[in-house]
């Protein structure tokens, strides 16, 4: 093996090497007992052809392959099924830019062109994102790559919408939309982000026809009033009451407004008067039908006023509000300005402010399917991880309205719907389908597309070839788990198990879990514009796959967002240059042995049956922990083992006997036994490196001929638990860090050899640590190790119930160590009163950053804990 740790020069190699041998595919066995093997199916959430993988899908990515390697170890017929996404909004845009960049605009192309043009860019991008998957090493089928307009794909989205047309669940029809002027689309209530906006609230009069009377409404969107049509006050309200039989006129236009009594009118709020403008609010459009009022358009799809604004027409929407403002002041309307801090929706793709139009879209009736979804999350059906989201889910879903499916883009699956000359539509699956039922072939198609959630939803069973009664829709759904974002769980998650209860009478999957954000170092969210995106392939580079992959998940603490470290991700290159080694180490040891594919513990000695003990609970735990989706805890577990327990102690106790000083049964077996098996419990995290080391153990053949994803997983050996002995060489480990941590600190050099006394009070331990002596003196490099009471002059100590003391002729070794310790104490208690004079400044406490005032408390309890356990030590020393 080369001493070098070197990441690049096999991840990309190995990745090759398991697809070309067809390693990523379902494997259809049996059970060990003639049955066929269980499936496990998880769907990656398609990425947009947009770009690049960001470090949320590289989290995710990583999660999705450490379950689907886990599930294909323990022998189930496991498909982690990839594929991307159309993306219509952003992929259409990013296309548009490209175009302006050449002079040339979406119209003047033409929609075929422009299509070619996308269908090109898909190409170019779709193949960066296979290769950034196979650089984090998933093990996806991409035999069964899939796209959301795919031609089969496709035929599963029109037959979805023809169906639930049919059902009277889809409709064409008039209704108040978020319109997004920039993209000149309707966008769903989803994709509209609210953000407070300094703005200001403008209280206008409104004469009263025929008299000298004037009534007070107040709005934040002066430019609307164009569009009134009304004025609405609350029923039991009597101020006003005697209006209902009269009109007010409205300013600058002169139209005759109506008043009408709604019971959505506030009484307590500003005048108790609303001005309704049925075109360009949500409210004042229900209020509006409720009481037949007109709807006047005023602003335009692109922003600008309408031809309905007169002299106003053309501008665009906020100049005029400006124009109005100053126009309502010169003629006496407007009463009075206030500063307002309010909500403005935005739209997400844009970021330009909505505008709320009246427009004629197909809208999806979901509060049926909305119910199941609740209740299969009541019902436990669906498990949400963490459940602290279910709140949420029950929030959204109870309050949801009806869904805007089409799109005014040319990019997406086109609404299946063809128009006669007469106007009237036909849905169907086809256009041959439609000229049947329209009894015509001089029909149009729709010119919009469907909302890009709308073939999503279906994404889980439309991959698996329904509608059709496939094979692979037999054997692998419903899929077993999704693992996504939070930020997407109801543009998607909920949207799919609506679909998936509605179309196929079953959830999609039985666990949702849902990761938190990747922000930079400093907490904040990575974003293009503040420059603070990184790319994972960077951190592939520097680190390694298997660091990043590792790190990722051992950070993917439920309901936590995680700060990128880089201190932690070299950690982790660190962590898997110590396994390196460590099996550099027992491959320059263990000469003719090979992995035993059984052990007896009751032969070993006592370091063997104790790591057997140790890797058999890890086992047991880092399972657990997978099962529950505890990732987090699973890696925790690994960590410790690999590097505690078998590098800093295993091998360690092994060295007595590879160096000749020592002997015991079956060490170089049970050493190539355990860290094969640890190996395999680590692949599902770290597979590239678990994959190089584990291909050179002598007898890996036994385990598998080809590969160790292939291998099984390893479980608790019968008969390696053994709780006594664990804590027994729980006490000479302890033993020896102590001794070792003494000769340190009293400055005892390599060359010298001390006497230790031990004095243990339990006879049972007693006679069992004697045995260990020889283990003791070898790794605490000691002259002798005795029984008995230490002479005058002696370090003692008490660890684990046992008496020690460490002895030096000549020295004073007790007095030496009160002194260090009386001296150590002196600094760290000036440390603590300059901290308690900081912290008792309140001048400090109220101006200092909050994380400097924190860091000031958290290193006064880390003294005031060291100067504790300095005490103890002391009074040790003294006895």
């Amino acid at each position: 093996m080369d001493k070098q740790f070197d990441p690049q020069s096999y991840e990309a190699d190995w990745q090759r090497r398991w697809a070309q041998a067809g390693h990523f595919k379902p494997s259809p066995g049996n059970d060990g007992e003639g049955e066929p093997a269980p499936s496990f199916c998880i769907m990656i959430p398609p990425p947009n052809i947009t770009g690049k993988l960001h470090m949320g899908h590289a989290l995710q990515s990583s999660l999705q392959d450490l379950l689907t390697r886990w599930r294909r170890m323990r022998g189930e017929n496991s498909l982690w099924l990839p594929g991307t996404d159309h993306a219509g909004i952003a992929t259409q845009m990013m296309v548009e830019r490209q175009l302006v960049s050449e002079g040339v605009s979406r119209q003047e192309l033409g929609r075929e062109k422009f299509l070619e043009r996308v269908w090109s860019w898909k190409e170019e991008y779709q193949g960066n994102i296979r290769r950034q998957l196979d650089q984090l090493g998933a093990s996806c089928d991409w035999s069964r790559e899939r796209f959301t307009l795919d031609e089969e794909l496709s035929k599963a989205v029109r037959h979805a919408f023809v169906t639930l047309y049919r059902e009277g669940l889809i409709s064409r029809d008039d209704y108040m939309v978020n319109w997004s002027p920039k993209l000149n689309t309707a966008v769903s209530d989803l994709e509209v982000e609210m953000r407070t906006v300094q703005g200001k609230l403008y209280h206008l009069a409104y004469p009263i026809e025929g008299s000298d009377e004037r009534v007070v409404v107040a709005t934040t969107r002066p430019e609307t009033m164009l569009g009134d049509t009304g004025i609405a006050l609350h029923p039991e309200d009597e101020r006003y009451r005697h209006l209902l039989e009269k009109h007010a006129i409205l300013p600058l236009v002169g139209r005759k407004l109506r008043f009408v009594a709604d019971e959505v009118v506030d009484l307590e709020f500003g005048t108790g008067l609303v001005k309704v403008t049925p075109a360009h609010d949500p409210n004042d459009f229900e209020i509006g039908r409720r009481h037949d009022l007109p709807q006047i358009q005023v602003i335009s799809p692109d922003g600008t006023m309408s031809e309905a604004a007169g002299e106003f027409a053309g501008l665009d929407r906020f100049e005029a509000r400006k124009q109005i403002v100053e126009r309502l002041q010169a003629e006496g309307y407007l009463v009075k300005v206030e500063e307002h801090t309010h909500n403005v929706g935005h739209c997400q793709r844009s970021e330009v402010p909505i505008e709320p139009l009246v427009s004629t879209q197909w809208f999806c009736d979901v509060s049926t399917m909305a119910q199941r979804a609740l209740e299969a999350v009541r019902d436990g059906e669906l498990k949400l991880v963490p459940d602290l989201w279910g709140k949420t889910w029950e929030h959204w879903l109870a309050n949801i309205k009806p869904w805007c499916v089409s799109r005014q883009l040319w990019w997406g699956h086109r609404i299946p719907a063809w128009y006669n000359e007469a106007g009237e539509f036909f849905v169907a699956e086809s256009e041959e389908e439609a000229q049947r039922l329209a009894g015509t072939s001089q029909l149009t198609q729709d010119a919009d597309v469907l909302d890009t959630w709308f073939s999503s939803g279906l994404w889980p069973f439309s991959t698996l070839g329904w509608p059709r009664d496939s094979a692979d829709l037999k054997s692998f759904y419903p899929t077993d788990i999704l693992i996504t974002g939070y930020d997407i769980l109801f543009f998607w998650v909920a949207r799919m198990t609506m679909f998936g209860l509605h179309f196929t009478d079953q959830v999609p999957f039985h666990t949702v879990h849902l990761t938190q954000l990747i922000r930079a170092a400093d907490g904040q969210k990575m974003s293009k514009t503040k420059g603070n995106v990184v790319d994972p392939a960077v951190l592939v580079e520097e680190y390694g796959a298997d660091a990043l992959r590792f790190y990722l998940t051992s950070m993917d603490t439920p309901g936590r967002d995680i700060n990128l470290n880089a201190e932690q991700l070299a950690g982790y290159r660190a962590f898997g240059n110590k396994i390196w080694n460590a099996t550099r180490f027992v491959l320059s040891k263990v000469g003719e042995a090979t992995i035993a594919t059984e052990l007896d513990a009751a032969r070993l000695g006592a370091p063997e049956r104790w790591i057997l003990s140790r890797l058999a609970t890890t086992a047991d735990e880092v399972d657990g922990h997978f099962k529950s989706f505890r990732f987090d805890e699973a890696c925790n577990r690994l960590y410790h083992f690999f590097w505690h327990e078998l590098c800093d102690w295993y091998l360690e106790l092994t060295k007595p006997v590879f160096s000749g000083e020592a002997q015991r049964p079956l060490v170089a077996e049970v050493v190539l036994s355990v860290l094969d098996r640890s190996l395999r419990l680590l692949h599902p995290v770290m597979p590239f490196l678990t994959e190089e080391l584990w291909q050179r153990l002598p007898g890996h053949a036994s385990i598998h001929p080809t590969t160790i994803m292939l291998a099984p997983y390893p479980t608790a050996e019968a008969g390696w638990r053994d709780a006594e002995v664990e804590k027994r060489m729980g006490v000479v480990i302890d033993l020896i860090s102590r001794v070792r941590t003494m000769r340190a600190d009293l400055g005892i050099t390599p060359k010298e050899r001390p006497r230790l006394f031990l004095s243990v009070e339990e006879e049972s331990l007693g006679s069992w640590v004697e045995e260990q002596f020889p283990l003791i003196r070898f790794l605490c490099r000691l002259g002798d190790v005795e029984s008995g009471t230490a002479p005058a002059g002696a370090s003692t100590d008490l660890v684990s119930g046992v008496r020690l003391g460490l002895f030096v002729p000549g020295r004073d070794l007790a007095a030496e160590e009160r002194k260090r310790l009386e001296a150590e104490i002196g600094k760290i208690e000036g440390e603590i009163r300059g901290i308690h004079g900081r912290l008792g400044n309140t001048a400090f406490v109220s101006k200092a950053p909050e994380h400097v005032v924190e860091g000031n408390r958290t290193r006064l309890a880390e003294l005031e804990k060291r100067r504790d356990n300095i005490l103890t030590g002391l009074e040790a020393v003294a006895r």
